[in-house]
This record gives structure tokens, sequence and C-alpha cells, in this order.
């Protein structure tokens, strides 16, 4: 092979579409979609594929990570608790004891040790793409409807297309970006207390971490809910720079999903 080929500007680019599209193409029918690469998402896409199962998150920034990728503040540090520091260990993720209980870890190796497990595992990421809706038929939620992000930061009017998936995990963070879609656009009840959006509360870590975990669940038919959309939807307090929680709520949700494909 020739190391420096007289490469060719339009194959290059015919390369990229071909590959891109075909990778598209097989993911337009998935067992679970999620709706962003935040922490949770990501961990949950590793546990789904390394079942064998056919999953692919969408993210609408250019970078994966979410509120991860940042630490606390941009000081690319963060923390979890002991069942945070498990995963971590899972995912061979170099972390150190700062006093009992607590436990760091560089951010941004946090996150590309995660995405790139996930992969591995045969997750697929598609960044730049935007959930702009829900397909909802008489058993639930049956997919979701995209968009390319800059259709949506550009306020054009392009009509998006659509991928089904058998169940699908909210785990947009704070926005709470699909399920307030699905509330907004539908007649529907929540798995809530009100059968609505309780919303976000404010910073109690301890509170925080413990109730991300216990919010992860089933919020519809065959939509769940992960990581800090959880609490946003059950009214539970936001925790900062403390991940464990959020890796604790994606290994749950897979977990939970898993159960029931199995049974499928």
């Amino acid at each position: 092979m020739n190391d420096h080929a007289d490469y060719s500007d339009v194959e290059i680019s015919r390369a990229i579409i071909t590959r891109y599209f075909n990778k598209l193409d097989d993911h337009l029918e998935l067992d679970v979609a999620i709706g962003g690469a935040g922490p949770a998402g990501l961990c949950a896409s590793y546990y789904l594929a390394k079942a064998g199962y056919k999953v692919a998150i969408f993210e609408r920034r250019l970078s994966l990570g979410g509120g991860m990728w940042g630490g606390g503040m941009m000081f690319n540090e963060l923390v979890v608790g002991p069942g945070g520091k498990r995963i971590l260990d899972e995912f061979s993720i170099p972390n150190a004891e700062w006093k009992e209980g607590y436990f760091t870890a560089d951010s941004v190796h946090c996150v590309v040790q995660i995405a790139a497990r996930a992969m591995s595992a045969g997750a697929k990421i598609f960044n730049l793409i935007s959930v702009e809706d829900l397909m909802v038929n008489d058993e639930g939620v049956a997919g979701l409807v995209l968009n390319w992000s800059a259709v949506e930061m550009g306020g054009l009017h392009v009509d998006p297309l659509s991928i089904g998936a058998k169940y699908v995990i909210e785990a947009t963070g704070h926005p709470l970006e699909i399920i307030t879609t699905l509330v907004r656009k539908n007649d529907v009840k929540l798995n809530t207390s009100t059968g609505g959006i309780l919303g976000e509360t404010s910073m109690f870590a301890q509170r925080g971490e413990k109730m991300v975990v216990e919010n992860t669940r089933e919020i519809f038919p065959h939509l769940y809910v992960a990581g800090m959309a959880a609490n946003a939807v059950f009214g539970s307090n936001r925790m900062g720079p403390i991940f464990g929680g959020m890796l604790e709520s994606g290994k749950k949700v897979a977990e939970d999903i898993i159960k029931k494909l199995e049974k499928e």
C-alpha cells in the first residue's frame, strides 16, 4: 500500500457519505434509541450493547459527555461515590479516594473511556442530530423524530426523518427535551404523582444522588427516563459535579430494559 497515494477530493467525500449513510440506514430500526450522550446515556448504551442489543444515541451537540465533560465549573475533575467508583473501575478509569466516600476522576478520561467502551461493545453514537419529536402509537412511544442540529439552530423549515425503536431512553439532562415534547404535543399522563412534569429543584447532592437512581424508570409506555432528566421529571434535586448517580442510573435503565427485551 502506498502511504502517500494520489488522493481524490471527490473520493474522500464519497467514502464519508457512503459509509455514514450506510451506518445511519443500519440504525433506522433499533432495540433502544437514546436521546442524549451524557453520562447516563453513554453508560446505558454500553450495558445494552454488551448484552447484544442494537442501540444508538442521538446527541444534538458536537461533543459528548453532557455535564460530565466540563467537570465542575470547567475544572475537569469530578466526584463519584462508592457506587460510581465501582462503575469507573469496571470501565478501567483511574480514580482516587479524596475522603471516605468521595472519589475523584478526570472528567475527560471518564467521557472518552465510557464512550469508547460503549462503541467497542456495539453502540453507535450520532452527534449533531436533535430529537425533534417522538413517534407515538396506541402502545406508547415507538421511536424518535430526528433532524440535523444545524436545521434547528438555523430555524429552518425542513421536515425531519424518523427511526423506530422498541424502547426509548430520555437522557437529555436538565432540559428534559423528549418528555417535555411528549407532554406538550399529546394528551398523556406520565408515571408521576401528578401525571405531569414536576420540575427540577435546587442543589442538594446527597438527596439528588440517591433520587436519580430511584427515579430511573419507565415514565410512559416504552419510554424510560435516566440521569438528570429523571430528577427533573420527578421533582428531585440537582447535584452538580458528583456523577456516580448518573452512571448508576444509566446502568439501572439498561438492566430494566434488558429484562423487558428478554421477555419478548
